[in-house]
């Protein structure tokens, strides 16, 4: 099997050949900071995911990511937190914001080629409806927002929504990811950020939409949000999304007890980065509580969340190791 053909297979809970072996999170810059002393060639810096990718025998995954704010489609976050208080901020950023990805979608066209062949796996990133709304006017003002502008999260959210739609149809004219993730980083370790009721209409009705457009073109949306996401999830699948990622440990996530409550989520992560530099039998403890869920399907195991800089390159190349035994023999 190839990379593309092994990811849909696990996601469609299908018999592969072996597991796919990827780190959905990028490294944090201290963490790649320390591996430069360590033996990590100095021209790997840290946005440069595929190639540190490929220098630890990783399969190729090649991400995406759409900025609101820069006309670029790196890796990484672009913040302008808390320009917007009111609409009137709002219509006077408006004009810097959702800039023209035109270049940047052009530079994927030879990623389409590779991943029709089968050679990397393309996966595109979109901001979602809570995190865009959240990032221009900080958690607080959009909680208070919910309640005392709604027309405001909603003139956000439509305009985001309009993006989103036209970056899909622009894309795809160059290059079908294999999926997409929504960032979203709506729990934290005591649940979601907002209600159930939030959801459905300030949310809801936008994911809808975009996920009939991402249908069109056989594109599967994952949902990234942090913390534990157990509560959201039916609201999650009832707007048509695939999956969740990454599933922290840390936050208390069981994802075997969401397999048995949802058996068609696909899951992706839920490998404590904690215990990453453990030592030897904790790293093979940790996936070993993990085979259960890798045997009923839908789930690709990774780290959840980004390698921490307090593990050692030794350290990594260790857990690279024994995960390795662990694809080839789930």
């Amino acid at each position: 099997m190839n990379h593309v053909e092994r990811f849909r297979a696990v996601m469609n809970f299908q018999p592969v050949d072996r597991l796919p072996m990827w780190e959905w999170a990028m490294w944090w810059d201290k963490t790649i900071k320390r591996w430069h002393g360590e033996g990590l060639p100095q021209d790997l810096a840290c946005h440069q995911v595929f190639d540190i990718s490929a220098f630890f025998g990783l399969d190729p995954y090649q991400q995406f990511w759409f900025s609101t704010t820069e006309a670029t489609i790196e890796a990484t976050q672009h913040h302008v937190e808390g320009a917007v208080e009111t609409m009137d901020d709002y219509r006077r950023i408006r004009p810097a914001l959702f800039p023209d990805h035109g270049r940047a979608i052009e530079t994927m066209r030879p990623w389409g080629e590779r991943q029709a062949r089968g050679e990397a796996v393309v996966w595109s990133t979109l901001e979602g409806f809570f995190w865009c709304p959240r990032t221009l006017m900080n958690i607080e003002r959009l909680s208070y927002a919910f309640y005392d502008q709604p027309e405001l999260v909603h003139a956000i959210n439509q305009d985001l929504l309009e993006f989103n739609l036209g970056l899909v149809r622009q894309m795809t004219k160059v290059c079908v990811p294999t999926f997409m993730t929504l960032a979203e980083d709506m729990s934290y370790n005591h649940g979601p950020m907002i209600s159930k009721a939030t959801f459905d209409e300030f949310l809801a009705p936008y994911y809808r939409r975009l996920i009939a457009e991402l249908r069109e073109h056989d594109i599967m949306l994952i949902v990234d949000t942090d913390g534990d996401v157990t509560q959201m999830v039916p609201w999650l699948l009832d707007t048509g999304v695939a999956g969740v990622l990454p599933l922290e440990r840390q936050a208390g996530v069981d994802g075997m007890k969401l397999r048995e409550a949802f058996p068609g989520l696909r899951m992706v992560g839920h490998f404590n980065k904690m215990v990453m530099n453990c030592g030897e039998d904790a790293v093979r403890a940790e996936f070993e509580r993990l085979r259960p869920l890798v045997k009923s399907g839908g789930f690709i195991p990774s780290v959840d969340h980004q390698t921490p800089p307090g593990v050692s390159i030794e350290e990594y190349r260790s857990y690279l190791r024994i995960f390795t035994e662990f694809v080839n023999n789930p």
